[in-house]
């Protein structure tokens, strides 16, 4: 849901059917061996009694997290794709502990972007380092990545290293932007030349964390208010809904958001199918296409504005 309202691209009709509900078919998809080359898993960012928030965001249950790995690790595990997978695992932010590694300057803008003022912000230098696990039986167990072997000498891992690893591992045409071009790549983490055969097919459960119960008649944290607003945009409500939202609202809505964007695209799926099409005149055979109301509508929605 986070991907689709940010990333305005993946609201393109053609992608529709690329969203799925973590609980109905993740573990479905594992078990029939029908994973797709590429799987984002978001987490759950509201805390509601009846299922715990699983984004480490504070003040929500770590061990709620920690289960979301486990429950993924198992059902990867299971797969009969499992010779297949590279597992990955990471965070946007660093928690905020102390971190005695100077935070690296002089790397390429993305896009030469500069911020307003009166910071001027050029986005030449990465913040602090944050975990990445991967996961994978072409792992030797223990290993441990520090730098990258490139593609330029002063090349660091970082977020952009994901869009660099797939751009290299699928051959994609070219990299999204200056910054990903520089990043390292993941790939050289696979170092065996044969599947391990002894990964654990079941994980420790984690210990619960927080005595208290999920807070969902609470206010929205400002995260929480940024994905509602986001939602917003999908539905064309104003962005000042949130101010007397609680947890468990702000929840309904989003969902309620996904579910219409979803329903609307699958209408004008249907209607493509029936109405656009190519036809001939029969007087002057040419080729014309309509296009719906529907079809409009939703064209609206993906337009980058």
């Amino acid at each position: 849901m986070v991907s689709l309202i940010n990333i305005r691209k993946l609201r393109h009709l053609k992608y529709v059917d690329n969203f799925h509900q973590y609980d109905l078919s993740f573990k479905r998809h594992c078990k029939d061996g029908k994973l797709p080359n590429y799987v984002v898993i978001e987490p759950r960012y509201f805390d509601i009694l009846t299922a715990a928030a699983n984004d480490d965001h504070p003040s929500h249950d770590v061990s709620e997290g920690q289960k979301l790995v486990k429950e993924i690790y198992e059902a990867l595990r299971s797969s009969p794709q499992w010779n297949e997978i590279l597992f990955l695992v990471i965070y946007d932010e660093h928690g905020g502990f102390y971190d005695h590694v100077p935070t690296p300057t002089g790397v390429p803008s993305p896009d030469d972007i500069v911020g307003p003022e009166p910071y001027n912000f050029k986005f030449d230098r990465l913040g602090c380092r944050v975990p990445a696990i991967m996961v994978s039986p072409w792992i030797e167990p223990g290993t441990v990545l520090h730098r990258p072997s490139g593609p330029d000498p002063t090349s660091e891992f970082e977020h952009s290293s994901i869009a660099a690893t797939l751009k290299k591992i699928f051959n994609l045409k070219e990299f999204l932007t200056k910054r990903d071009a520089w990043a390292g790549s993941f790939d050289i983490v696979v170092n065996r030349s044969t599947p391990r055969t002894d990964c654990p097919e079941k994980l420790a459960e984690p210990v619960k964390m927080r005595d208290t119960d999920a807070k969902e008649t609470a206010k929205l944290s400002d995260f929480q208010e940024e994905l509602v607003q986001a939602a917003a945009a999908l539905k064309g409500d104003p962005f000042n809904l949130v101010e007397n939202m609680t947890v468990s609202s702000g929840l309904k809505y989003v969902e309620d958001a996904f579910k219409k964007f979803y329903d609307d695209g699958q209408k004008a799926k249907e209607i493509n199918e029936v109405e656009d099409t190519v036809s001939a005149d029969a007087s002057t055979r040419r080729t014309t296409t309509s296009k719906t109301f529907m079809q409009k509508v939703f064209s609206c929605l993906v337009c980058d504005r």
